[in-house]
């Protein structure tokens, strides 16, 4: 592969299939403080408690891929932040792998919502941890919508097997352990941020449109301008130049 320091290369992953867990991101972390040196994918038949953003439950039925990835120290701490945007590359090209074409638009919601026809159908959830050892432990959880879907989501959804998508977990897995090399590679520890961007921009959902950003403290209505080269959210609100935005919900108006 090229771009990288090798790190990264598919070679170096390891992948361990459980049945039934609680959660693959818990267990990943709980390998972390056992003393795990990273790079190691778990994944679940079933999670009997799942979770998603801001402690969401999230739906962990037999037939969907439930997946986490083991990254320790994976870049410096000033370049971590654009790890989300290379997850969702990696993710949406491996869920474009099983998708028969002509369908309905496979794009990303920044950062990381990957969505059908602009309806979800994956949960990605990254989690930090500092060791007592010092290392910094990061977990990549990615759970995608194969024959289930929630049916009390405040927001549209939708799974693969709407999609003619007829494709078992470990099939999708497969194509999703490829990808993650990949990008990762490409990535290079937070140095190949532009080129992510780049990447990200090509699957972007909603360039142009009119969205509201939710941050922690007030909401930002604006035009969405696209990402600069370190992922940040450019809003065009009218006045002076487009804001970055670093963190923050989004919600277009045509659909939400």
């Amino acid at each position: 592969m090229s771009g990288g320091t090798g790190r990264f290369s598919l070679d170096a992953f390891r992948h361990e299939a459980l049945s039934e867990v609680g959660s693959t991101n818990s267990e990943c972390l709980a390998r972390a403080r056992a003393g795990d040196s990273g790079l190691l994918w778990i994944t679940a038949g079933r999670q009997i408690a799942g979770r998603g953003r801001r402690g969401r439950a999230w739906t962990s039925e037999p037939g969907n891929l439930y997946a986490s990835l083991l990254l320790i120290n994976p870049a410096e701490p000033q370049r971590v932040a654009s790890l989300p945007l290379a997850v969702a590359v990696a993710v949406h090209a491996a869920v474009r792998a099983v998708l028969p074409p002509g369908g309905e638009p496979l794009e990303v919601k920044w950062p990381n919502d990957i969505l059908i026809g602009r309806r979800k159908t994956c949960g990605i959830l990254l989690e930090g941890e500092g060791l007592p050892d010092g290392r910094r432990a990061v977990v990549v959880g990615i759970g995608i919508n194969i024959r289930h879907m929630p049916d009390n989501a405040p927001y549209g959804v939708t799974r693969l097997a709407d999609h003619g998508a007829g494709v078992s977990p470990e099939e999708l897995f497969a194509h999703l352990y490829k990808e993650m090399a990949i990008v990762l590679d490409a990535w290079d520890e937070g140095r190949g941020t532009a080129e992510i961007s780049r990447r990200w921009r090509d699957v972007a959902c909603g360039i142009g449109e009119k969205i509201t950003v939710n941050l922690s403290d007030r909401s930002l209505v604006g035009t969405f301008a696209g990402i600069d080269d370190r992922g940040f959210l450019m809003l065009d609100t009218g006045e002076r130049a487009p804001m970055p935005i670093a963190a923050g919900d989004v919600f277009f108006e045509r659909t939400e």
